[in-house]
């Protein structure tokens, strides 16, 4: 049986971590699938329960030397802790490094009482500071995962030994090669401590937003017992159906159903939604958001386990936890590039020392190969652009799920729309009327009392006109499938369909039943209104546009993808709305099992993108290259698409669209930086630049400079954040 396990892993210091802990585990039996991101500090399982099970996968991981916290809270306590660790470990080998400095140019004591505090000084900085170098290369080196830390301590290491074996056994040396390099070496150590104190800072900025989301949910809920007393419980006891109270001021603990009170709600970190919204009893309010006005009680309609909020959460962590493809050929580069660097390495000495006679560069050279080259940067360059652009995405209401599609949507050539829902707002309005506004006073009066949405469409169309609707009507008569009749002070008054009409012998005027059927033809709604027999018109309803899609269309066309209309509708309604919004491609009266058909004939031309809504569309959700939901659809749509938009949008379409595109450059611009570095770096580090201009890099600059490689790739990853969509 097959069994999905997220844990939270720390310990994890560069990207090779992550490659290594994959490595070992997908060679266990019964591990199905593995994905480490050490971006996220998350590991994604895959396991047959029958042969493997969840407490050997924790005590493997932490065999290799790593940590599996419980929840986010403790992860995010150990990262804390480490960063700390990171910091003081940098100010205690930068402290200790300038010592050495200073002993080594200025002569404060004899030569050798001077020679002897400088080696004690660099054992501390060597063995003490770098020994975590030292542990993570051994397990790097046990698990044949050869990564950054391998290359650090063979680096440092060659530099100290060399330099102690001078203070110690000159004599093994001729006069001209006794030379020591203690203060290169406690130099890398302290850069590269300082590169990964940078590196863990950044990368904690680059998952801002998902910590956000994680602390919106309260702790604890004002739970209402039976007697409606207060008793403040734990989020995670709410049951479903519980009754809970949220004041002025409080976040909404769970998804809920507004059971009595109003008030308004700000859902600007879910929605993105800048304003706040009024709700009232019978809506849904969701865990995270704020009641800024207004003392509600709700009813429990998810658990918080089940919550808009933590599935979001969840999504966005699975998200973060996966690769692109350009991201797995970036890996196997630097898998395989740690063995071949130590061979450039001993190539580099051999040449130097053994071919040219320079043993003094031939140490000098060899080490800085070993120590500029480190994959770091080349590792970093995907996962910190894909969790800066996954949390980009949720700032700005969309929610990436599978962030593989960032590389296809530059090769999208079809967007393909469903109606209702999506490119409409699914809402009933009156779109035309031929009733005198001298009625309106009496109709919206009626209508008021009525739940139906044809009811709610009218009165909100006549208050929007700023006529009130405030006449008490008693002994009204909803007639289910047809409409309202009521008798006020003697006058019969009908609102509903024709049915209603015929059946209570009212008379349709010509002009009335031409403008009934002129509104019918175009598939409109139409409700005839009669006073005493006599009809006085009629309400045209149908379905609004969404305020962006008519830009939504434009801005498609202008980036050269094809808008395409695939609806269940009627031709002559989907006709209307593709006029309206100018899409010449129109499919419609189709099923669900032919929407998926006339995906798969489109993708045959080329890839397709799917925006729908509905049940109706989760089958070509899924089937489109890219699927896009909207969070106001059903469960199984959202579950069936790439991106979700949480805000629900249309514009967000397009801001995914540009997301993506600004993403790839940033991907491509780091693996460009992480191979011309190290194209540029090892042959200045190997000493071609020697015989032409003199310059040879010692130790201390190639750790320099390859410390700050892996911070200029995370920095520019960063700027996502700043991006205009």
């Amino acid at each position: 049986m097959t069994k999905k396990i997220n844990l939270n892993i720390s310990g994890m210091t560069c990207v090779n971590c992550s490659n290594g802990i994959e490595k070992f585990l997908s060679r266990q039996k019964g591990i199905l699938e593995t994905h480490v991101s050490f971006a996220s500090s998350e590991g994604e399982f895959q396991i047959d329960s029958k042969l493997y099970s969840k407490e050997k996968l924790i005590s493997q991981i932490e065999k290799l030397g790593y940590k599996v916290e419980e929840d986010t809270k403790a992860l995010e306590a150990e990262q804390m802790k480490s960063f700390k660790e990171l910091k003081n470990l940098f100010i205690t080998s930068i402290s200790i490094t300038i010592a050495i400095f200073i002993l080594a140019f200025s002569n404060i004591f004899e030569t050798p009482l001077n020679t002897y505090l400088i080696f004690i000084l660099a054992s501390i900085v060597q063995f003490y500071c770098g020994a975590r170098f030292y542990k993570l290369a051994y397990k790097a080196v046990r698990n044949r995962n050869y990564d950054m830390n391998v290359l650090v301590a063979l680096g440092t290491s060659a530099a100290y030994f060399y330099s102690s074996f001078v203070v110690f056994l000159p004599s093994l040396f001729p006069e001209h090669l006794r030379f020591m390099y203690f203060d290169g070496a406690a130099v890398i150590i302290s850069f590269v401590i300082l590169g990964r104190f940078l590196e863990e800072n950044s990368k904690q900025k680059a998952s801002d937003f998902l910590k956000n989301l994680m602390k919106l949910a309260p702790e604890n809920a004002n739970l209402l017992d039976k007697n409606h007393q207060i008793k403040v419980i734990p989020v995670k006891e709410l049951k479903l159906e519980n009754k809970v109270l949220v004041k002025t001021g409080e976040k909404i603990p769970v998804d809920g159903l507004i059971i009595e009170g109003s008030a308004d709600i700000n859902t600007a970190m879910i929605t993105g939604e800048s304003l706040p919204v009024f709700k009232q009893m019978g809506d849904e309010v969701l865990a995270g958001t704020l009641n800024t006005n207004g003392v509600i009680t709700i009813q429990v309609i998810k658990e918080s386990s089940d919550t808009t909020l933590s599935k979001i959460i969840t999504l966005l962590k699975s998200a973060q936890s996966k690769q692109i493809p350009i991201s797995r050929f970036a890996d196997k580069i630097a898998n395989i590039f740690v063995p071949s660097v130590i061979i450039i390495s001993i190539l580099t000495f051999l040449v130097w020392g053994v071919v040219l006679g320079d043993f003094q560069n031939a140490i000098i050279a060899s080490i800085s190969v070993l120590i500029i080259s480190c994959p770091c940067a080349l590792g970093l360059a995907t996962p910190i652009a894909i969790v800066s652009s996954v949390s980009r995405g949720a700032k700005e209401g969309i929610l990436i799920k599978n962030p593989e599609i960032l590389e296809q949507i530059k090769e999208i050539e079809y967007a393909v729309f469903d109606k209702t829902g999506t490119l409409t707002k699914g809402e009933i309005s009156v779109s035309n009327t031929d009733i005198d506004e001298k009625y309106f006073k009496i109709i919206g009066s009626i209508e008021k009392y009525s739940e139906h949405p044809i009811s709610k469409a009218i009165v909100s169309f006549i208050e929007n006109k700023n006529i009130s609707c405030s006449n008490k009507i008693e002994d009204i008569d909803i007639i289910p499938g047809q409409g309202i009749k009521v008798i006020i002070d003697n006058v019969e008054y009908l609102l509903g369909n024709k049915k209603l009409l015929d059946d209570n012998e009212a008379l349709i005027s010509k002009e009335h039943l031409s403008f009934y059927e002129q509104e019918l033809n175009k598939s409109n709604g139409v409700i005839l209104v009669s006073i005493d027999k006599k009809t006085v018109g009629s309400f045209s309803l149908e379905d609004e546009l969404r305020d962006d899609a008519i830009e939504v269309i434009k801005d498609l066309k202008s980036m050269g993808i094809k808008p395409v209309l695939l609806t269940g509708d009627n031709k002559i309604t989907a006709s209307k709305i593709a006029k309206k919004l100018q899409i010449d491609e129109v499919y419609a009266q189709v099923i669900p099992t032919e929407k998926y058909e006339v995906i798969k004939r489109l993708q045959e031309k080329s890839k397709v993108m799917f925006i729908g809504d509905g049940i109706n569309d989760a089958p070509s959700i899924k089937q489109a290259n890219i699927g896009i939901t909207l969070n106001s659809g059903s469960d199984i749509s959202k579950d069936a698409g790439d991106i979700v938009l949480i805000n629900n949008e249309l514009k967000s379409v397009i801001k995914s669209i540009n997301l993506s595109v600004e993403t790839m450059k940033i991907v491509k611009q780091n693996l460009f930086w992480a191979f011309a570095y190290n194209t540029v770096g090892i042959p200045i580090a190997a000493g071609v630049l020697f015989p032409f201009f003199g310059i040879i890099l010692t130790p201390m600059y190639a750790g320099i400079a390859m410390s700050f490689s892996s911070v200029t790739v995370v920095l520019n990853s960063l700027r996502l954040k700043l991006k205009t969509l």
